[in-house]
């Protein structure tokens, strides 16, 4: 297929030097920087499969989530927007989003598995460089918002070009990585994904790939953990391991049952239209019954 245009996005333009338009400082909360280690290094097991999962307090994001991506950097002529676009669009109460309701609040109030794309974003010319610090990353998610009011069922993904990387490790120690904010008084779900062209031999599992496009291909593996672990930990105090393992890390880089594609690659998952499906192949969830395990849909199969 031919390029993708990104349609009726927003285009905010960051040609202004500094602040982030709301009046407040650039403080950042904890970051869980989702390392590669337990990662590729132990991809038979994930992040420490044979750890229970375990409650700790906080909230998880109930009712239905709404996925914003802030495109930064260069992305003329790239196929991303197709696939990643759909992704967003069609996970959502899919069998494998589904294993997000294992998890609940203290309240019994379940994970939700409703997932909505909003709007999308297109930042302009670099405002931050091409190496990209956390505090640059949460500037760029309030830049996207603006003078609006962040949602609060949302997650803001700021999705680079392979000409850009992040300072505090992409590719060396992580893919992608979620956190929250306070954002024009908003407790804002936000996550940085790069692009895997950049490192393809740290953050894509194979090439070729389903849909020919081995960066975008491999973000979605990283989009799908991201928001698995933003829906069920938003905050960072609800559900992980004794290990500090969330969800996501604990099957991270198994894919279960493959099948083939017509280019030779590997894929687990069809989503969208019957009309005009992808393929994807992305890891497994954590599905949190009993003892637990890695899976790609909920509830099993009989």
């Amino acid at each position: 297929m031919g390029a993708a245009a990104f349609g009726q996005n927003t285009v905010f333009n960051t040609n202004n030097a500094g602040g982030n338009g709301n009046g407040e400082a650039l403080g950042l909360d904890k970051i869980i920087h989702e390392t590669l280690d337990h990662a590729k290094a132990n991809a038979g097991l994930g992040g420490g499969a044979n750890q229970q999962m375990r409650y700790h307090g906080g909230p998880v994001m109930t009712g239905s989530i709404n996925v914003y991506y802030i495109w930064y950097g260069d992305w003329t002529g790239n196929t991303a927007p197709m696939y990643l676009d759909n992704l967003a669009q069609t996970i959502g109460n899919s069998p494998y989003f589904n294993i997000n309701a294992t998890y609940s609040d203290g309240s019994g109030n379940r994970t939700a598995t409703a997932v909505t794309q909003k709007t999308s974003y297109r930042s302009l010319n670099y405002k931050y460089g091409k190496s990209l610090t956390d505090a640059n990353i949460r500037s760029i998610v309030a830049d996207a918002i603006g003078v609006g009011v962040p949602d609060v069922n949302g997650v803001y993904f700021v999705l680079t070009s392979a000409d850009v990387t992040a300072s505090s490790g992409f590719c060396t120690q992580y893919c992608g990585w979620h956190t929250h904010a306070l954002i024009s008084g908003v407790d804002v779900k936000y996550s940085f994904v790069g692009n895997a062209d950049r490192c393809p031999s740290a953050c894509s599992a194979q090439s070729p790939s389903p849909n020919g496009n081995t960066g975008a291909d491999a973000m979605a593996s990283i989009i799908a953990h991201e928001l698995e672990e933003a829906a069920t930990d938003p905050d960072l105090n609800a559900w992980y391991d004794q290990r500090g393992y969330e969800n996501a890390d604990k099957c991270a880089w198994t894919f279960g049952t493959l099948s083939t594609a017509g280019n030779g690659s590997k894929y687990n998952i069809t989503l969208g239209p019957d009309t005009n499906p992808y393929n994807y192949l992305i890891q497994q969830n954590w599905v949190n019954t009993s003892s637990g395990y890695c899976a790609m849909i909920y509830p099993p199969k009989p």
